[in-house]
């Protein structure tokens, strides 16, 4: 039966030889057999720039998603909070598509909506703020001017700031808000939604001007691989050995 796979919130990084294991593994298995592979946000736990390419490390889940292109699976990808300064360099090394965030498409005859999930989360208004100065080309521009061991260094401690700042809010403020949902629902006439970030993989379903809508929320890959199998029959979510 045909598939389509949906993986996110990788946050793949040197600190972390297990789950990238999985991840490189999940690449020679399975998904060899998927009409396409959707990277939803987050692949890395952070990323400074196309050129921090030199990293072995990074170059090596390039060429990892490279063979898997090369084996015939077109992979798609889409930013996420943590890798949002991705762009064709990245793409080409990896031979992945770069996609916006939202992106719509039909899956198997059904309307479906992707999105990284960030946007949904309104009530965590200090960072709508920051995401809405960081996406900004003045700001990428000036900061991608920086030394690569400056940008790293940056962005090692905005993640410091970022994780203490967490522990400090409440959960529902970290949460998608169903206002947000809706409209999105709403606005791109879809009755599917898949997303990652908030990394509370669950399936939910709504009412929305008369239409039945479900939203798919993709796990985190921080204790375990997990991957979205979207089939023309449905959905299933699946955990990696």
């Amino acid at each position: 039966m045909p598939f389509t796979a949906f993986i996110s919130d990788l946050h793949l990084t040197p600190e972390r030889p297990h789950i990238n294991a999985v991840f490189f593994e999940f690449l020679q298995g399975r998904v060899r057999a998927a009409d396409a592979l959707y990277i939803l946000g987050d692949l890395f736990e952070y990323w400074a720039g196309d050129d921090d390419l030199s990293d072995p490390f990074n170059a090596h889940v390039a060429r990892a998603l490279k063979e898997l292109a090369a084996h015939g699976v077109p992979i798609r990808l889409m930013h996420g909070n943590r890798d949002f300064l991705m762009f064709e360099g990245f793409a080409r090394a990896a031979q992945v598509e770069l996609i916006a965030d939202p992106t719509v498409l039909s899956l198997y005859g059904t309307p479906t909506l992707l999105m990284h999930g960030d946007t949904l989360c309104r009530d965590d208004h200090r960072y709508q703020a920051f995401r809405n100065r960081v996406r900004s080309r003045w700001w990428q521009r000036v900061f991608l001017l920086q030394p690569l061991w400056l940008r790293r260094a940056v962005v090692a401690r905005a993640r410091q700031i970022s994780e203490r700042s967490k522990r400090r809010k409440p959960q529902a403020i970290m949460d998608v808000t169903a206002a947000a949902v809706e409209e999105a629902f709403r606005t791109s006439g879809c009755t599917r939604l898949i997303h990652g970030h908030t990394h509370r993989p669950a399936v939910h379903r709504y009412q929305v001007d008369g239409r039945t809508c479900e939203r798919w929320v993709l796990s985190d890959w921080y204790q375990q691989g997990h991957c979205l199998l979207v089939e023309p029959g449905g959905c299933k979510a699946i955990s990696l050995p």
